[in-house]
C-alpha cells in the first residue's frame, strides 16, 4: 500500500506539470497583448514595452515557463495583474462557492440517483424502470445553460418562489468564516439566514445535478441488473436469506464500485465544471473567476486556478482508488 500511495503521488505531479505546459503556453498563443489590455489603447509604446519588461513578457516563453514552474515549486504563484493579489488567494477566496455549489449538486445527484438506480435495476422492464430510464435520457440530454435558465424563469421572475441569483439577498452580511454562505450561517447561529441561502443555492444546485444524477442513476441500474446474474447472489437467494438483505448486502455493494468511480468523477467534474451555472445565477466563484480571468488575460490567476483544479481533481481519484479496498476486501494495491 505505501508502494502505491508513493507511485501515485509520482503520477500527481507529473499531472501537474503536464497541466501547467498546457495552460501556460496555451494562454501565451492567444491573441491580445497584456500590456495593452492593462495600460488601455492610448500607452506609448515605452510604456508598454516598460510594462511588458516589468511583468517578464519579454523574455522567451521557454524561459517565463521555467521562472514560474521555479516560482510555483515554491509555492509562489504570481501576483494577479488586475486586482494586484496573489494569484492563489485570489483562487483561494472563490473556491468554496464553487465547492458549496458542487458538493450541494453532487449531494442531491447521489441522494436520488442511488435509490432510483436500485429501484429500477431490482424491478426491470416495469413502470419505473421506463420512467427512470426516460427521466435519466432527458437529464444527460438537456443542456445546463437552457435548464439554468428556464428554472431561473419559471421558479425566479415568473412563479417568484426562489432568488434569480447571488448568494444571499443585498445587504444581508454573514460573517466570513469557511466561504460557505449554508455553513457560515449555521456556525454564526443564524438559523433564518440559513434558510434564506438555502433557497439562493436550490436552483443553481438542482441545475448542475441534471447531468451527474442521470448518469449515477443509469449506471446504478446498470451494475445492480449485472450483479443480481453473479453466482454468489444465486447461492445468497438459494440459502433463503429476505430479498432486502440480498439486495443491499450481495447485490449493491458489490455493485457500487463503478458507480464510485462515477461518483469520483463527478465530483472533479462539477468543480471544474461550474462555470456555466456560476455565470447564469451570478455566482463568484472558481469557474467565473478564470472565465473573467481568461478575457483579460490575467496569466497567473489563469494558471493558479487550472493548477488548484488539476490538483483537487486528482486527489479525488485518488482518494477513490482507495476506497475500492474498503468496498471489496478482494481488491488489494500491490
Amino acid at each position: 500500500m505505501t508502494r502505491y500511495a508513493i507511485s501515485r503521488l509520482g503520477q500527481l505531479v507529473l499531472v501537474l506539470v503536464g497541466v501547467s505546459l498546457v495552460v501556460f503556453f496555451t494562454m501565451h498563443v492567444l491573441p491580445g497583448d497584456v500590456a495593452t489590455l492593462l495600460l488601455g489603447e492610448r500607452a506609448t509604446l515605452a510604456q508598454l514595452a516598460q510594462l511588458r519588461h516589468q511583468l517578464g513578457l519579454d523574455q522567451p516563453v521557454w524561459v517565463q515557463y521555467l521562472d514560474f514552474a521555479a516560482q510555483a515549486a515554491r509555492g509562489n504563484l504570481g501576483i494577479s495583474l488586475r486586482s494586484n493579489h496573489p494569484a492563489l488567494a485570489d483562487v483561494w477566496t472563490a473556491f468554496p462557492v464553487t465547492l458549496q455549489l458542487a458538493a450541494s449538486s453532487l449531494l442531491i445527484a447521489v441522494a436520488l440517483g442511488v435509490p432510483l438506480g436500485v429501484l429500477a435495476g431490482t424491478r426491470p422492464g416495469g413502470v419505473l424502470d421506463s420512467v427512470v430510464l426516460t427521466a435519466t435520457l432527458f437529464g444527460v440530454s438537456m443542456p445546463i445553460f437552457w435548464l439554468g435558465l428556464m428554472l431561473l424563469l419559471l421558479f425566479g421572475a415568473g412563479l417568484g418562489w426562489l432568488p434569480i441569483g447571488g448568494l444571499m439577498p443585498t445587504g444581508v452580511d454573514i460573517p466570513r468564516i469557511t466561504g460557505m454562505t449554508v455553513l457560515d450561517s449555521l456556525l454564526a447561529g443564524r438559523p433564518d439566514l440559513f434558510a434564506v441561502s438555502l433557497q439562493y443555492l436550490l436552483l443553481p444546485a438542482v441545475t448542475l445535478a441534471t447531468i451527474p444524477l442521470a448518469m449515477i442513476t443509469r449506471i446504478t441500474r446498470s451494475e445492480m441488473l449485472a450483479t443480481a446474474g453473479l453466482d454468489h447472489v444465486r447461492t445468497a437467494r438459494a440459502k433463503g436469506l429476505p430479498e432486502r438483505r440480498v439486495i443491499v448486502r450481495h447485490i449493491l455493494r458489490n455493485a457500487l464500485i463503478p458507480v464510485v468511480t462515477v461518483i469520483g468523477l463527478q465530483a472533479g467534474l462539477l468543480l471544474s465544471g461550474a462555470v456555466l451555472t456560476e455565470t447564469i445565477f451570478a455566482l463568484p466563484g472558481l469557474g467565473r473567476l478564470m472565465v473573467d480571468s481568461i478575457l483579460s488575460r490575467d496569466y497567473p490567476v489563469v494558471q493558479a486556478g487550472a493548477l488548484f483544479i488539476a490538483l483537487v481533481f486528482v486527489l479525488i481519484n485518488r482518494a477513490v482508488d482507495f476506497a475500492y479496498a474498503l468496498l471489496d476486501p478482494r481488491i488489494r494495491h500491490a
